[in-house]
């Protein structure tokens, strides 16, 4: 096999038992695929972050049951017609070796519910008429415009792996491949990449695929890491200077959009600044760039623009009296992922209220405010009883795994 062969195809897991850390979505995945019934749920809906398993555990599951895969990329269907035209033709065709068929959506993310209007709503459709099985993939599946799926589908977790986890698998590359590693490095690389496994491969195979060799000094080198770098020269400008000249001009090419800007801005302040009144003038410049940037998007008055980028450029610069000489090394801001994973446990939460809205005639509001804290009460003292209550509330597994879960 050739040296420039992606090593993500080249090791992809070949049977369910080589994927990593994901046991029990696994697990889920195949007895939905196993147990098929299209009376019930017509789909099995696969979620979690980037790089933990969703697209190859499919892959491996649809192999050992025999069926015959038809992958589509929701990215390449978008509208209702095609969508309806390349899921019909699918449903409708004959298997090439006359076996059954499991149809995989992947990143249905993808699909807009305004830029592309009907997409969704043909895809449920197509679920609703399909006689084979059809998996979807998506990094969050608890967005509104998901809510019709989510009630015609499985819902099956996959976490972030377990940087231990993708060590496992770097060290078992770094064995065929002849590459010699510091352990430091390589528990390095399998934790900046966030439980994203194909990333940790992609950039393992970037830094050691030529040398044949991983040290703490290849990490630096990174493709990823000139974005970092960019920015790094940026923060440099505002952080390091108090003349606002120079800090004026720090982001303009900077390919990044303000939101992301200011969270570096947030994650880095306190490391750079150590006096009280100069951390607390940034942040002052921080929220009022935050105040104008809400109330320019509800007034629509775009022309203020330029003021926010005066609040974090200059402003924050000239919070400080003099410059800081000390070396800091700043890194990118971990407030994304924290978001992430806040807005899909809550969305956990907002998905079981509206299944005890709808039993009980009362509001999504009213039911996350009032009846949730007592129903996860009951799950929490007697699980027994709260597997019957999640049958006639129709939860799923990582709902009443939720519910049972002491805060």
């Amino acid at each position: 096999m050739s040296d420039n062969y992606s090593w993500t195809e080249k090791y992809k897991p070949k049977s369910s038992d080589e994927i990593q850390g994901q046991d029990k979505a696994v697990e889920q995945l195949i007895n939905f695929v196993k147990n098929y019934n299209p009376k019930f749920k017509k789909a099995g809906f696969l979620y979690g972050e980037p790089g933990s398993g969703k697209t190859c555990s499919v892959h491996t599951v649809a192999k050992e049951a025999g069926l015959e895969l038809i992958e589509i990329n929701a990215s390449d269907v978008r509208n209702k017609d095609e969508i309806e035209q390349k899921i019909g033709a699918v449903m409708g065709q004959q298997s090439l070796f006359f076996s059954s068929k499991l149809i995989l959506m992947d990143e249905v993310d993808g699909v807009s519910s305004t830029k592309d209007r009907g997409g969704l709503a043909a895809l449920g459709k197509m679920i609703e008429k399909s006689k084979y099985p059809i998996i979807l993939t998506a990094n969050d599946p608890f967005d509104k415009k998901f809510a019709d799926l989510r009630k015609k589908s499985v819902m099956i977790e996959f976490h972030g792996l377990m940087y231990t986890s993708i060590v496992k698998v770097l060290k078992k590359i770094a064995d065929k491949e002849n590459i010699s590693y510091d352990d430091n490095a390589l528990n390095s690389l399998a934790r900046r990449n966030g439980g994203d496994l194909r990333g940790a491969i992609n950039d393992f195979q970037t830094l050691s695929g030529i040398t044949k060799k991983l040290d703490m000094g290849d990490l630096d080198d990174l493709g990823t890491r000139k974005h970092t770098e960019s920015m790094h020269e940026a923060l440099i400008k505002v952080l390091k200077t108090i003349k606002p000249e120079i800090a004026l001009s720090a982001f303009d090419n900077v390919e990044e959009n303000q939101d992301a800007i200011i969270m570096w801005l947030d994650e880095n302040i306190p490391k750079e600044y150590e006096k009280p009144a100069d951390i607390a003038g940034a942040y002052d410049a921080l929220s009022m760039a935050d105040i104008y940037r809400k109330r320019i998007k509800r007034w629509q008055h775009w022309r203020f623009m330029v003021y926010i980028n005066d609040f974090i450029t200059a402003g924050v610069a000239l919070s400080k009296d003099e410059k800081y000489k000390k070396f800091v090394k700043y890194s990118p801001t971990t407030r994304i992922l924290k978001m992430w994973q806040a807005n899909m446990k809550f969305g956990k939460r907002k998905e079981i209220a509206r299944k005890v809205a709808a039993y009980t005639h009362t509001s999504p509001k009213y039911a996350l405010q009032n009846v949730l804290p007592y129903l996860k009460k009951i799950f929490e003292m007697n699980k027994n009883y709260g597997q019957m209550l999640g049958e006639v509330l129709e939860l799923d597994n990582a709902e009443i795994t939720w519910l049972s879960q002491k805060n």
